[in-house]
């Protein structure tokens, strides 16, 4: 079953929602075919009984998946049930249908997958910088230059021609270490945090967007990856401090 507290963009819970919406129709059409008719608050606790299943959990780029293998809340409604007579056979199929639902959970979860890279790709920087409206930037190392502000309008006109390449952190690193005279930390390659952007709208992610010592290259950090682009331009400029 989809956890509802990793369910945090638009593609995922709208097929969260969709996934509900089908379980509840089946409940509807396996209740109006009975001939003795339960009430129906009753076929629909049920229904959610059957859904309470011992799963394998299975992690699948970043989103957790949950592969039902028991039919645990199946046979505690059986084990409860059995006991007076013709009252299994009136919650069967509801509670059969409940754990039959770990699936369609299931396959939502495997559809958004590769839905979800589709509408925001990784590889596109206006997903994770969609508004700039209110973007500016900050000095966090003390190499950064104080005095400097954010070109917006260079900023959004070089969004949709931004070049990935590849995170090479180790290059990087040995890089300043080598420009900091061998003493650790002195210089930064990011010295600079672009703040007050928002990212796509559904998305669910808040990325942490830091700016090149030159102001061509922004390294885009989310929880599962980093992102690394250039610019043609760079995108700062002097001025005082707004």
């Amino acid at each position: 079953m989809l956890n509802f507290n990793y369910v945090t963009d638009a593609v995922s819970i709208g097929l969260y929602v969709l996934s509900w919406v089908l379980i509840g129709l089946l409940v509807l059409k396996i209740y109006r075919r009975q001939q003795v008719k339960p009430r129906w608050w009753k076929a629909a606790v049920a229904t959610l009984a059957g859904i309470v299943t011992f799963t394998i959990n299975w992690e699948l780029s970043g989103e957790l998946v949950k592969i039902p293998i028991l039919p645990l809340g199946v046979w505690i409604l059986y084990g409860i049930l059995k006991r007076k007579e013709d009252r299994w056979d009136k919650y069967r199929s509801f509670a059969w249908l409940g754990f039959a639902s770990n699936f369609v959970f299931l396959a939502a979860t495997l559809i958004s997958i590769p839905l979800y890279s589709l509408v925001y790709p990784e590889s596109d920087a206006a997903t994770h910088i969609a508004d700039a409206d209110n973007a500016s930037v900050v000095a966090i190392h003390p190499s950064g230059e104080d005095g400097l502000i954010l070109d917006k309008d260079r900023l959004i006109d070089q969004l949709p021609s931004m070049d990935q390449e590849k995170v090479e952190s180790d290059v990087w690193y040995n890089q300043m270490y080598r420009k900091s005279e061998g003493k650790r930390n002195k210089n930064e390659r990011f010295p600079y945090q672009l703040i007050g952007v928002s990212s796509k709208w559904g998305s669910g992610v808040k990325p942490v967007i830091y700016l090149e010592d030159d102001g061509k290259g922004i390294l885009i950090t989310t929880p599962d990856e980093q992102s690394y682009f250039r610019f043609n331009q760079s995108i700062l400029q002097e001025g005082m401090a707004r």
